[in-house]
């Protein structure tokens, strides 16, 4: 096997050509093919890449042997040389045998989109549990394709796509990648129960949460800052937030909820970092109400609001009750205003505007009061009697024979702590 000859000193800056082939699947399923090449350049800008240029091939389905054509991969090769590229990032998927092989023919390191994407989650991991899961994610990656890298897995810290595991023994000790994601995935179903406790702590004491959820950059870390004054880290990028940080929101009424920012959603998200990643994500699973937090000045805001949906669907919180929060309108052009629906569970806001976070407190406060429920208790039961007035407002209450009815607008956090005492006497 012919040997290749590029470096992989870490003092090298990464110069990328960028890569998309559209076949006839991906005309079929709609996919915004430019848009999603302009969020590859921003996934490898975010990574610290600088792009040269860029190459898009039509063809109705990949090459098995290079996923491009050979016509175009000898054109790549002459834009390698042209622009003095030293990697090739490609938009979709690749197998380990078109890596090895593109490897050899052109003489640089070959990164897909989903190993691009597992690099940045590499450099922004900074607590235990998000170091677990990034190094589980990149390693059940790489253990189906540990025969299709070459020099890019033999050093590390040479850039994109050699961050995080001990990459030096990938290609000689496959027991060992399997050991150590036995390990890993015994250590996050430690956290995992973690969570569970702590979640069913605050379900008994009745506190309610609410997840914050939403495509890459839309604003969501933001949004819990100004809503919190939460310390947590904010930027113009990409991922930028990858743990989850939940902090504690006092509502207008006075009420407490647990108010979760989650990592950034992203079209085409790696299998392996949706299945890591689910002890995180289960935030947004046993939420009481989910904030879909929007980009309303991005171009392709609606293809992003798919994206999420499909990704709750997949977690199983696609039917979690949600509040949709149109943000960065003052980012957006009168024309973008004008398209956002203006009625339903949703909100126009700026994170920066104080009257729109009183609004999303306030409809957060509305959602959680807006059931109604009818309980029927004996007579005479005052202790009962005075616990209905606490949880929520009585808009009706009557006499019958030996018993009195109460038709009470709850407020829902009250009632949680309650509800094992009260259920008993509700009416169905």
């Amino acid at each position: 096997m012919k040997q290749t000859t590029y470096d992989t000193n870490q003092l090298i800056p990464d110069r990328a050509i960028l890569v998309s082939l559209i076949t006839d699947e991906v005309k079929k399923s709609g996919l915004d093919s430019d848009y999603s090449l302009e969020e590859l350049k921003n996934l490898a800008e975010t990574a610290g890449v600088e792009v040269r240029g860029q190459l898009v091939q039509n063809k109705e389905t990949p090459d098995s042997r290079f996923f491009l054509g050979k016509g175009k991969v000898d054109e790549l090769a002459e834009l390698i040389s042209e622009y003095g590229a030293n990697t090739a990032i490609f938009d979709q998927e690749l197998s380990g045998a078109q890596v090895r092989n593109l490897e050899e023919k052109l003489d640089v390191k070959i990164i897909d989109r989903t190993q691009l994407i597992l690099d940045i989650f590499a450099q922004r991991a900074k607590t235990r549990e998000g170091i677990i899961q990034v190094e589980l994610a990149q390693l059940s990656y790489l253990l189906p394709r540990l025969s299709g890298h070459g020099k890019n897995l033999s050093r590390l810290g040479g850039g994109i796509g050699t961050r995080g595991p001990g990459e030096s023994k990938l290609e000689t000790d496959r027991r060992h990648i399997r050991g150590r994601i036995s390990d890993l995935k015994h250590q996050l179903e430690e956290v995992t129960r973690h969570r569970k406790l702590h979640r069913m702590r605050r379900k008994e004491t009745g506190i309610v949460q609410v997840a914050l959820v939403g495509y890459t950059n839309a604003g969501k870390s933001t949004l819990l800052k100004q809503l919190t004054e939460a310390d947590v880290y904010v930027e113009n990028q990409l991922f930028a937030t990858l743990d989850p940080t939940t902090r504690n929101l006092v509502l207008p009424s006075g009420q407490e909820i647990v108010l979760t920012d989650t990592v950034g959603f992203i079209q085409n998200l790696p299998h392996d970092l949706v299945a890591s990643f689910r002890a995180t994500l289960e935030e947004a699973i046993e939420a009481d109400l989910i904030l879909h937090v929007v980009d309303a000045s991005a171009e392709n805001r609606e293809e992003q609001m798919r994206v999420v949906g499909e990704i709750l669907n997949e977690l199983g919180a696609g039917d979690k009750p949600q509040i949709v929060l149109y943000n960065k309108k003052d980012l957006c052009r009168p024309e973008q205003l004008e398209m956002l629906p203006a009625t339903g569970a949703s909100l126009k806001i700026s994170a920066y505007d104080e009257e729109d976070l009183k609004k999303v407190a306030a409809a957060i406060q509305e959602h959680l009061t807006g059931e109604t429920l009818t309980f029927r208790l004996p007579a005479g039961q005052g202790e009962l009697g005075a616990l209905i007035h606490r949880v929520g407002k009585v808009e009706a209450q009557e006499t019958d024979e030996d018993y009195v009815i109460y038709r009470v607008l709850l407020n829902q956090g009250d009632y949680l702590k309650e509800k094992h005492k009260l259920e008993p006497f509700r009416v169905k």
